[in-house]
Order: structure tokens, then sequence, then C-alpha cells
């Protein structure tokens, strides 16, 4: 397909029909006078009344236990930088498509205006008091395309000021999932974390995100060397802000090539073809790659496996190893609004980066066979989806379209929830819970 027939279509598909790709569907039927009088006054009194007097009757009453705001000022558009707001609807929009069709939850897609400096970046303080006042009509919030560094200061403080889970998925989305695929690679590989040493190209959310969180699983700080779009993040540099501050590496290395020498694992958050052969042929025996840039990643797969990689992932779908942020977040919120959390913590993203690498590890059922068939044709007939139970170098973690990736990590945060004390409801037996999942998946992409 050629970029113009591409263009073509994507073009029609959100402009036929209703333009966009979401609407509003009642749950309750208003198709009588009794019916209407419920639904609005005088009936509708009556749940306004009881949570007044009983606030967490909310949640019973009102759609909001399954409701997320997916907020964004459109300064960090995957692939597109700051494109503004209005720009930016269509990316929430279809984020929304992936919350319902993915988990059942319902979204609204926020594109926030006038929360900018005079430079036409995000000012956080803005941004942050507009965010914080929709507490009562959501569940949780899902922040999306808000620039570094000013989306740091925004998590920080919403989550300090909120009572709802606020997860910024630029950041943790890619953490999560790629952890998992670190922690399969490396078992796969004979490697221990900690003794891996890291070379993180992009020091944006995701690349400053994930590096924090591989941390959480045993890396170690010292192991690590970040560069940005002027080369190695060093001590000896005095233009770095206090997220890159904390990877500052004492070193004489100047250049991601330099970087890259003897590392076992490179990750790239950054620019397309910036990674060559050499570099890869430079790195210890055994490396992984893992190039995330899009559309076009760091190293094309086959150039880095030629160049002697074990194992590469990318952003993309037609590639082995696709770090998709739709694995982890609508797992994880469905997880968490089940529980009614108040926050997604360090517990409940372990959780799910846990869930996603035991997934990948199990054998496939014959049903979750078929839709991974007709989901990925060309990878069923090469005869991905008949391999036995154990770690597989082309799918180190679970494919999207795999039915158990969200019943999966909803499961595990739900209980990562409940055991670190941020759950307001309880599950008492979690297969169960993981089955209720699935099911109402299914039934929702029936209707």
């Amino acid at each position: 397909m050629t970029k113009e027939e591409l263009r073509k279509l994507a073009l029609d598909y959100h402009s036929q029909g209703k333009p966009g790709k979401i609407t509003v569907k009642s749950t309750k039927s208003c198709r009588t006078g009794l019916e209407l009088s419920l639904a609005y006054t005088p009936g509708v009194a009556q749940p306004c009344l009881e949570i007044k007097d009983h606030p967490e009757d909310v949640w019973k009453y009102t759609a909001r236990g399954n409701l997320v705001a997916v907020v964004s000022d459109g300064t960090a558009v995957l692939g597109l930088g700051n494109i503004g707001p209005e720009a930016g609807l269509p990316v929430m929009e279809g984020k929304a498509v992936l919350f319902k069709s993915f988990a059942d939850i319902d979204t609204v897609p926020l594109c926030l205006g006038k929360v900018f400096n005079e430079k036409g970046r995000t000012d956080a303080k803005k941004l942050i008091e507009a965010v914080e006042k929709l507490e009562p009509t959501f569940g949780g919030i899902n922040l999306e395309d808000i620039a570094a560094p000013a989306c740091f200061e925004v998590e920080t403080e919403l989550k300090k000021r909120m009572g709802i889970p606020v997860f910024h998925d630029d950041q943790h989305g890619t953490a999560i999932i790629s952890m998992a695929a670190i922690l399969n690679g490396i078992k796969l590989l004979g490697k221990k974390i900690e003794n891996c040493r890291f070379v993180v190209n992009g020091a944006g959310a995701a690349g400053i995100a994930c590096s924090r969180f591989y941390l959480t699983a045993g890396a170690r700080k010292e192991n690590f060397i970040m560069c940005d779009s002027k080369g190695v993040i060093s001590t000896d540099r005095t233009d770095l802000n206090e997220q890159k501050r904390f990877f500052a590496a004492d070193t004489k290395l100047r250049t991601l090539a330099e970087a890259m020498k003897g590392a076992d694992i490179f990750l790239g958050f950054s620019a397309p073809n910036c990674v060559t052969a050499e570099m890869v042929k430079s790195m210890a025996p055994n490396p992984i790659i893992f190039a995330m840039a899009n559309p076009v990643p760091e190293i094309m797969p086959d150039v880095a496996l030629a160049a002697g990689a074990t194992l590469v992932g990318t952003g993309r779908s037609d590639f082995p190893n696709q770090i998709n942020n739709v694995l982890g977040f609508p797992g994880i919120f469905r997880g968490a609004l089940d529980v009614q959390a108040t926050d997604i913590n360090e517990e409940m993203k372990i959780g799910a980066a846990q869930a996603l690498a035991e997934l990948a590890t199990m054998e496939i059922p014959a049903d979750v066979k078929k839709e991974l068939e007709a989901a990925y044709p060309e990878d069923a007939k090469r005869g991905l989806f008949d391999t036995p139970a154990g770690i597989r170098r082309e799918m180190v973690i679970p494919k999207p379209f795999d039915p158990r990736v969200v019943p999966h990590v909803a499961r595990k945060v739900a209980e990562a929830a409940i055991k670190s004390g941020v759950a307001r409801k309880t599950i008492t037996d979690f297969d169960a819970y993981e089955k209720s999942v699935a099911e109402r998946i299914r039934a929702s992409r029936a209707n």
C-alpha cells in the first residue's frame, strides 16, 4: 500500500458516516413516559439524594466506576510532536476505541487548550488545575501525549491531589510492556538483569520512566548510559533537567556509538535509523535490541539480526515482539477500576509486567490459537502459535489480540492493589474474577 493510499483510507475511515470514532450509548432504555421520568426528572432525584447522604454510592448509581478520561494537551503526540489539542483529538478518540474494544471501559477523550506557556509548551500548573477538577466524574485519568519535562510534574502532582488512579501511559505503559519483554529475554539468554549494561537512546517521558522502572526489577543505575539528541548524558553536562540528572553517568563516552560498545540491551525511544549494524556488532554477546521509534525504528529488525542481535522488538505490528501499549493500559485500568483503586502504584505496575511475562511462557490453548491465527495470519503460517509452553524468541511478550491479556493483567493489577492497600473493594476469588473479565469483554465485543 502506498503512502497516498493509506492517507486516503485513514481520512475516509475517520470522516465517513458519523465523523470521528466514538459515540455515547445509553445503558438504560428511555422509550416510555415512565422510563423518561426514571432517567431524568423526577426519578433522578432519588440517586442524587442517596449520593448526597452517602458519597460512596456514586459508584453504585452512576457510570463513574467504568469511566476514564483520556487527557492530553497535544504537545507530544507520538510521531507528530507538538500539534495542539485539536489535532491530537483523533489520537485520543483512538485511545477510547482501544479502551472499549479491549477492556469494555468507557472513555471520554479530553483535549485541553489554554494550558500553555508563552512558548506554546505545557504549563504544568494550568494543566494540573484543569485536570484535578474532573475527579467527581471519572474513575481514572489516563494522561496522554504531554511533553516532557512538564509531564513528570503533572502526573506527580495529580497523583497527590486526586483520589483516583492517574496514569501517564507514555511513561508507564511502555515501561511495563518492555520490562516484561526484558525479563523473558534475559531469562531466555541466561543473563541476569543486575549484570546487564543498558543503553537508552531518548530521554523523554518514555525513556526516563522505562529506565526508572527497570531499577525496580533489579537493574543497577550505574549500568545505564542514557543519550539524548546531544549525545551521552554525563555528569559534566550543565544543560540537564532533574530527570536527566538522575541518570547522568560519570563517563568520558560522548556518542551513542561509543556507548553501545559492550552493552547487553539497547532501548530506543528516539529517531529512525540512528543505530547501525556496526553499533550492534560492538555490543556484548547475544544483545537485545528494542528499537521503539515509530513508524520507523532506530534500526530495522532484519538489519539488527543480521548484525548479531539475538532478540529484537519494535513498536510495529509487522515485526515480532511488538512493544505496544495496548498490552498494558486496558488491563491495568480494568483491574484498577474493578477494585475502585485510589492509585496505580509501583506494585500494580510490576504486577502488570509479571502478568505479561507469564502469559508469553504459557501454552496457547486451541480457542486462543484460533483467535490469534485470525488476527495474525502470517505469524500463523510460520507456526508461531504451534510451539509448546516456554519463552519464544519471536514472542517474548504476548500478542495484543491474545484474549487472555486483559483478564490476566487485570487480575494481577487488582491483586496488587488489594495487597498494597489502595483498593476500596476486595476480591476473594481471583480465578473467578479473571474468568468474569474475559466473559465481560467477549459480551461487549458481541454487542
